[in-house]
């Protein structure tokens, strides 16, 4: 990637996590989950498939193997920004698909990464009323990690032909254990970790402030939840977190306080260690 012409197109990148699905082999189980844990109204959309909701979250069920992650869907400002996108992979060769989700307007699309993970693009299509909240605190879906076991070529593909800026790397070895890419202003929204075997990382909300973390974590301890990690300052994004496990072993994260980056921003390079991942004790998923 270079020149103006692609520089200039970086630039104009804007969008957001909208929503994600999970497979699940007990997709009913993992809808009241959601409904308890997160606040989420879950709805049977399809004769396979759930939608979780609440105000600025919402995620996809669909029936499949446990620990699948089936896309990460990023809403896009207008139908002319998911057009331009839709160009500017076209002409870099990405293989693109109509996305799977009913939650977009028509003309999203679906691209494969080199792991197969599948991202959407595509522009929010109106819902008639709003989600309603269960017994949770506020929080916003915010982003999505992968594990690989070739990181450095899913960054490489992030960065490269999708047009994501990288924020933060972790070197070791000057491999690539870890990233940070960005869609907007903030930090991240997607972020590939070295791991044994490919598959969801986590997925974070973002809560906004420490009070938060702190109501999320009460909320918890009522469902007769265990943190699992935390709670504890990430070194890349500086964000707090509280994290936890779904039935099937997907990793719910509860984050506040995430660094925004300002355009020309350097790209960090993080040394491969515990105080990178967490600057407060203990990484055990990180070593």
């Amino acid at each position: 990637m270079g020149g103006a012409k692609e520089a200039a197109e970086m630039a104009g990148l804007s969008a957001r996590l909208d929503h994600l699905q999970l497979l699940s082999e007990a997709p009913e189980r993992l809808a009241g989950f959601y409904r308890e844990a997160m606040g989420m109204t879950p709805s049977r959309i399809d004769r396979d498939l759930w939608l979780c909701a609440a105000p600025e979250r919402r995620l996809l069920i669909g029936r499949g193997r446990s620990g699948t992650l089936g896309f990460g869907a990023f809403r896009c400002e207008s139908a002319a920004a998911v057009a331009a996108l839709r160009a500017r992979l076209e002409r870099r060769g990405a293989a693109l698909d109509p996305a799977p989700t009913p939650l977009f307007e028509p003309g999203a699309f679906a691209v494969a990464d080199p792991d197969g993970n599948s991202l959407l693009f595509g522009e929010r299509r109106p819902v008639e009323g709003d989600p309603v909240a269960g017994p949770a605190p506020s929080a916003r879906l915010q982003h999505l990690v992968v594990g690989s076991d070739e990181p450095e070529t899913l960054v490489r593909f992030y960065a490269d032909v999708v047009g994501l800026p990288v924020s933060d790397k972790v070197l070791r070895d000057d491999s690539v254990t870890a990233c940070w890419l960005r869609t907007d202003h903030e930090h991240h929204s997607l972020a590939v970790f070295r791991a044994p075997v490919r598959r969801l990382d986590h997925h974070s909300y973002e809560a906004g402030d420490w009070a938060l973390i702190r109501d999320w974590a009460d909320h918890f301890a009522r469902q007769g939840l265990r943190l699992i990690w935390g709670p504890g300052r990430h070194g890349p994004g500086n964000n707090l977190f509280i994290m936890v496990e779904d039935p099937d072993g997907n990793r719910i994260e509860i984050s506040a306080e995430l660094e925004t980056v300002n355009g020309d921003r350097p790209v960090g390079i993080w040394p491969h260690e515990e105080r990178t991942f967490n600057r407060w004790g203990q990484a055990p998923f990180r070593r």
